[in-house]
């Protein structure tokens, strides 16, 4: 999937016109059923439970389970801190595949995704997305030294090199047009895949945000292996913004309404950046203002 092209020069120009916490509760990994088994919407419910259901993909640091089995991650605590705000103090997740997430947000299996996932156009076709939480740079996870010197999506197609991505991210449209070939580009499941495939020699790189790159390459530093610089790709000569947030049913307006009141106040107040500086977030990767959902969805 890809994201809509969002010029620097045309975002701030169409802005200037429109003018580390503890775990807020446990978080079991669980299957779940049924979403409005009490009648009411999924907000009122989950107010009146105390409890949510959450999906994530296993993709460190966005949401991931720790050693300690507990589900951490920039986005799962910042859905708490949110999801406490608005009275709701438990959260349980349950662990699917990338590409599984939004299909198995509509078929009811728990009712947001808290994984990190970009404002794309198509996925925003498929479910209806927050603000934006943060937004991040692309890179590439290369052999020590760089021996090929890739900085960009156009570096590896002009090299005519093999790459790996995570299966359904944004990474593989990014590469395709800057005119990587199809047969050069290997999805792979997890992170650790794409480690393994850049450090076996099956690819070159492997793409995904420097934020999931740094944590990775930090968690194995005997991989012969480095981060080149965060980039913005490009597409048809323009820079994409690339801003992730949370993810909810398209009829679950209450529940997205009330998230978003209350994740603005986390950006506002700084205590995003408390909670997600410990996953490798900074102040930097607050989304601009002026940046909405309904940009990043425009087709």
């Amino acid at each position: 999937m890809t994201q809509r092209p969002w010029s620097r020069r045309d975002f701030f120009r169409r802005t200037a016109a429109a003018g580390a916490v503890a775990l807020g509760g446990t978080a079991a990994l669980s299957a779940c059923t049924s979403t409005n088994a009490g009648g009411g919407s999924v907000l009122e419910n989950a107010r009146n439970s105390g409890s949510i259901r959450i999906g994530i993909a296993g993709e460190e640091p966005y949401g991931f389970t720790g050693t300690d089995g507990q589900v951490t991650g920039e986005s799962p605590e910042v859905a708490r801190a949110v999801l406490q705000a608005i009275g709701i103090g438990t959260v349980e997740a349950e662990q699917v595949d990338f590409g599984s997430l939004i299909p198995a947000l509509n078929a009811r299996r728990y009712d947001m995704v808290c994984a990190g996932m970009n404002i794309t156009p198509e996925r925003c076709q498929q479910a209806a997305f927050s603000n934006p939480d943060y937004t991040a740079l692309t890179a590439f996870l290369v052999p020590r030294g760089n021996p090929e010197q890739v900085t960009t999506f156009q570096n590896i197609a002009q090299k005519n090199l093999k790459l790996a991505v995570l299966g359904a991210a944004v990474e593989q449209g990014y590469a395709e047009s800057a005119g990587v070939p199809a047969a050069n580009i290997s999805p792979f499941d997890d992170q650790n895949a794409l480690l393994q495939a850049v450090t076996a020699g099956r690819v070159y790189a492997a793409a995904l945000t420097d934020i999931s790159l740094k944590w990775l390459a930090g968690k194995n530093p005997q991989a012969a292996v480095e981060v080149t610089p965060g980039f913005q790709p490009s597409e048809n000569g323009q820079e994409v913004v690339s801003a992730g947030g949370f993810v909810f049913r398209q009829a679950d307006n209450d529940l997205r309404e009330a998230f978003n009141t209350e994740l603005q106040n986390l950006h506002t107040s700084g205590r995003w950046v408390q909670i997600a500086s410990p996953f490798g977030f900074s102040e930097a990767n607050l989304p601009p203002a002026g940046l909405t959902t309904q940009q990043l969805c425009a087709a």
